[in-house]
């Protein structure tokens, strides 16, 4: 089959959170184990990834920096950073396939996510990133034209866009990759964001950040893929999470997932963007899509692991 993997960033970070070179270097040749089964297999595999630790490591030499150098904008930070773990990633499964013998190529394509530059989120900036600062540390950051808002005792923090991603603008080149055998790494961290500059096939970076989830779901379904696996570190979609009645979610029918979300099942800032994202592909594609952890996308291809989302009629599991 051809699949789209979508890996968080804190896989890609020592267990305690670090995310010095080597804690990520060490848990990527960790999280490329189960891929390099996949494509041994005989799958065909896109594998996407956050980079929220990455970019919160750039956003601290910038704000370090920042009296002597200007800030490196959000979309080069996203460009740096898909390109720094796509390095690591090629290294890691290349030697992974290597040791079972396989001789499929691995590629990384630097991948841009065109949003609207109407979007309402533009207007009113809310998603929170990087660390707090103090009241004069943010201020530099505010003359450099960037968001702050005040978060009381823990200090200030930035906030930015998180527009609705439209379109995966490098899918051909992808495609094309595929075709040719390739596994490919491509629209890390939602993908860099972008909009149409009105000037023919011209685009320019905006300051914002895109749901990584949401822009896998878009390129699964612009890549014709047969499944989307959400990778997160639990195996299911948990209902009623820390509570009593806590149960875990097999497989359900995409309609009854959706009422869930509508009803505020998950929280926004953790499983609601995997489970939107889910529904969106499975909606688009009429494909089933997962939710698991690295370790059990196997079993989540083969539908016996995992939270596995169905197209309509499916019944509760």
């Amino acid at each position: 089959m051809r699949v789209v993997i979508a890996v968080g960033g804190n896989a890609m970070t020592a267990p305690d959170g670090s995310a010095r070179p080597q804690d990520q270097q060490a848990a990527i040749e960790v999280a490329v184990e189960p891929i390099a089964e996949l494509i041994c297999a005989g799958h065909q595999v896109v594998l996407t990834h956050g980079n929220g630790p990455q970019v919160g490591n750039l956003l601290v030499k910038n704000e370090l920096a920042a009296s002597v150098v200007p800030p490196v904008p959000l979309d080069w930070c996203g460009a740096q950073t898909q390109a720094t773990i796509g390095l690591l990633i090629l290294n890691a499964l290349g030697r992974a396939l290597a040791a079972r013998g396989s001789a499929v190529p691995v590629a990384a394509v630097v991948s841009r996510t065109e949003v609207a530059a109407d979007d309402g989120a533009f207007s009113a900036p809310s998603k929170p990133i990087g660390r707090y600062l103090s009241e004069a540390e943010a201020a530099v950051m505010i003359g450099h034209g960037q968001h702050w808002q005040d978060r009381g005792e823990r200090g200030w923090r930035r906030v930015v866009a998180s527009p609705e991603p439209l379109r995966c603008l490098d899918v051909p080149a992808v495609l094309a990759l595929l075709a040719a055998g390739f596994a490919v790494v491509c629209s890390g961290g939602g993908g860099i964001p972008v909009v149409a500059d009105g000037t023919p096939g011209g685009y320019r970076g905006v300051e914002a950040v895109i749901d990584k989830d949401l822009t896998a779901a878009l390129l699964a379904g612009a890549l014709a893929a047969e499944r989307l696996v959400i990778a997160t570190d639990v195996k299911h979609v948990v209902l009623g999470w820390g509570t009593d009645s806590a149960s875990e979610l097999s497989g359900i029918g995409v309609s009854d997932l959706e009422s869930l979300v509508t009803g505020g099942t998950f929280a926004s800032g953790s499983m609601e963007p995997k489970v939107i994202a889910a529904c969106r592909f499975v909606r688009r594609s009429g494909q089933p899509a997962a939710i698991t952890s690295l370790d059990a996308i196997a079993g989540a291809l083969a539908g016996v692991a995992g939270t596995i989302v169905h197209p309509d009629p499916f019944s509760r599991t």
